[in-house]
C-alpha cells in the first residue's frame, strides 16, 4: 500500500503568498511534517496530524515522511518560500535515492512557491531583471572554500546575487566576509538590498551601498540581494526608492 507524498512551500510568511496548489494540498493531506514555526503558518484540521521538527532535521524528517507515505497515507512536508529552493524537495528526493526501493514507487508531488528573492526583488522594484544566482551562505552542507569561489564567481560574469542564509548566532562573520569579497569585484556604489520579513507585519526593507553595507544589520530571517554593476536606484521623492537592474547591457541587443 502506498500514499501521496506532497512537498510545498508557504511563501515567504504571507498567507496571501501561499499559492492555491499547496493550499489543496494541505486540505488534502493526513499527515504534515516540517519546521515548527513553517507548520504553524497552517490552519490544520483536528483530524490533522503534525510532526514537528528542528530546522536542521531535514533528512529526518524526509525519512519520517517518507515512511508514512509508504504506509498509506496522504503526507505533506512543509517548507517555506518554495520547496526546491535551499528547501525540503531536495532532502526528499535525497532520502528516496538512498532510500528502501518502494520509497520510488510513491507518488511525489512537489508544488511550486514564492521563495524570499522573488518576495524581497517585488517590494523593492525589480533587482532580477537581468541575469542572476542564489547562493547559500550557510556552511553546514558545504565548504567555506567552495561559498568563497561561487561568490567571485559570481560577482566576476556580472551577476545579481541574493544570499540566503546570510548569518546566524553560529555564524556571525560570513555576511561580512562575502562583502569583503564582492567589494574587489564590484563598484563600491553597488546597491545592497537587506530584506526581511517579505510580505509580514514586521517586514523591513533597507538599501545601502556594497561599499558601506552593514552586516550587522541581517539576521537568519534577511534575504541580501547584491546588484551587478549596471543595478541602479530609482530616487522618489515622496515615495521609496526603486532599485533595478536593466534588461539590457553595454554592447548588448535591445
Amino acid at each position: 500500500m502506498t500514499g501521496k507524498l506532497f512537498v510545498i512551500g508557504t511563501g515567504p510568511g504571507n498567507p496571501d503568498q501561499m499559492t492555491p496548489q499547496a493550499l489543496a494540498a494541505v486540505s488534502q493531506a493526513t499527515d504534515f511534517f516540517g519546521y515548527g514555526p513553517y507548520l504553524d503558518r497552517l490552519n490544520l484540521r483536528e483530524d490533522q496530524r503534525r510532526q514537528a521538527s528542528d530546522n536542521r532535521e531535514e533528512l529526518g524528517r524526509a525519512t519520517a515522511a517518507l515512511k508514512a507515505a509508504s504506509a498509506g497515507s496522504i503526507v505533506c512536508v512543509v517548507s517555506g518560500g518554495d520547496p526546491g529552493v535551499f528547501a525540503m524537495a531536495a532532502a526528499v528526493c535525497e532520502a528516496i535515492d538512498n532510500g528502501p526501493d518502494e520509497w520510488r514507487d510513491i507518488d511525489l508531488v512537489v508544488l511550486p512557491g514564492i521563495t524570499a528573492m522573488l518576495a524581497v526583488a517585488a517590494r523593492i522594484g525589480a533587482p532580477l531583471g537581468h541575469d542572476f544566482c542564489a547562493i547559500s551562505l550557510s556552511d553546514n552542507l558545504k565548504p567555506w572554500d567552495i561559498i568563497e569561489a561561487r561568490l567571485q564567481a559570481a560577482a566576476s560574469a556580472g551577476f545579481v546575487i541574493a544570499l540566503y542564509n546570510p548569518i546566524s548566532k553560529a555564524r556571525p562573520w560570513q555576511l561580512g566576509k562575502a562583502f569583503e569579497l564582492l567589494r574587489r569585484h564590484l563598484p563600491p556604489t553597488t546597491p545592497v538590498i537587506f530584506g526581511r520579513a517579505a510580505g509580514r507585519p514586521d517586514e523591513r526593507m533597507t538599501v545601502q551601498q556594497l561599499g558601506e553595507a552593514d552586516a550587522t544589520i541581517a539576521d537568519m530571517a534577511t534575504c541580501v540581494i547584491i546588484g551587478s554593476a549596471e543595478t541602479k536606484i530609482i530616487a522618489r521623492q515622496g515615495q521609496s526608492d526603486l532599485v533595478y537592474t536593466p534588461r539590457f547591457i553595454a554592447g548588448g541587443n535591445r
